[in-house]
């Protein structure tokens, strides 16, 4: 991992000098309904694991930036949150907050890349849709392509699909493959403004270690859980500490019931000592450090409505 400090939303360029001169920079970002693959498409653009992944839907929380250097042009990637179309009692306060990260993103950036399923539509596509900013590029993303049997199928559903926006691109293809993906930065690199870079050219995220620390261990909490457990936990740093080569990390998991506890402690605690495991393992991975890491679980009733907690719990 190799994080910079955390930036503002709008970072500003580095002085301009001979080193600038052809350079291109420019903010990207990455938005579609819940679960169609942002956050993979953005690990895949980044060439490194920065934004957590799972089956269960409004895994995204934050609006997470990703950096590729590529020759002479940087591409900052912006994840944004699935944009939630459906109110849910109890957590009104946390789906406010997820979309109000989705129409900042917009307003900042660039180039929009809209990402949906290759040959499906929805009411929740069309209400992300309906966000985009007018006069912004935007690129059609057709994800996951080779689950469509026939290629000859997409044309009618392309056809309408222009007649909805006028996309100035059209990018069929699947996340998980590295053709695609590079094949995806040459559309992309022309749209971006020629001017000198936001970050260093190593940089990959501008997201600390604490906060990718988090979002690995809720990753896992997710993963390990299934669909028992509701989208509405989070895991909250109460630690981190650099000792050498060795990483001292405790942490929360807030959970809304005591039910809900239960379910990530697991008999005899099996559930949570897997998901220490597994977040320790991966954190290691990352870091190239020793991670020492201790996982609590806590109570805290209502805490998904409450702007309060939110904000005490690192929500923007």
């Amino acid at each position: 991992m190799n994080p910079t400090d955390p930036a503002a939303d709008a970072p500003e360029a580095h002085d301009d000098d001979d080193s600038a001169a052809g350079q291109r920079c420019g903010l990207v970002a990455i938005v579609g309904r819940p679960n169609v693959g942002k956050s993979t498409l953005l690990n895949a653009l980044v060439g490194q694991k920065i934004s957590i992944t799972s089956r269960k839907a409004q895994t995204t929380r934050h609006r997470i930036t990703g950096i590729r250097t590529l020759g002479a042009t940087q591409f900052v990637f912006v994840d944004t949150p699935g944009f939630q179309t459906r109110e849910i009692r109890g957590r009104g306060a946390l789906n406010r907050n997820l979309n109000r990260t989705v129409t900042a993103a917009l307003a900042d950036v660039d180039v929009v890349l809209f990402m949906v399923e290759a040959g499906r539509f929805g009411l929740d596509d069309a209400k992300v849709l309906s966000l985009l900013p007018p006069g912004k590029p935007a690129f059609l993303v057709a994800n996951k392509l080779d689950a469509v049997a026939r290629r000859a199928d997409l044309l009618p559903w392309l056809k309408s699909m222009q007649e909805r926006h006028a996309f100035t691109e059209f990018v069929p293809m699947s996340a998980t493959k590295a053709g695609d993906v590079e094949r995806l930065f040459k559309i992309v690199e022309p749209y971006l403004p020629e001017q000198p870079w936001f970050y260093e050219e190593d940089a990959l995220t501008d997201r600390s270690d604490k906060f990718m620390a988090a979002e690995l261990i809720r990753e896992k909490l997710f993963r390990l859980t299934g669909d028992e457990l509701p989208y509405s936990s989070t895991v909250v740093i109460d630690k981190y500490e650099e000792e050498g080569t060795l990483r001292r990390i405790a942490a929360t998991i807030v959970v809304e019931r005591d039910a809900h506890k239960g379910m990530v402690i697991g008999e005899h605690g099996t559930v949570l000592k897997r998901i220490g495991s597994e977040a320790r393992q991966e954190l290691e991975r990352l870091t190239g450090d020793k991670v020492f890491l201790e996982l609590w679980v806590k109570v805290r009733s209502g805490w998904a409505d409450s702007e309060e907690h939110l904000r005490s719990y690192g929500y923007e």
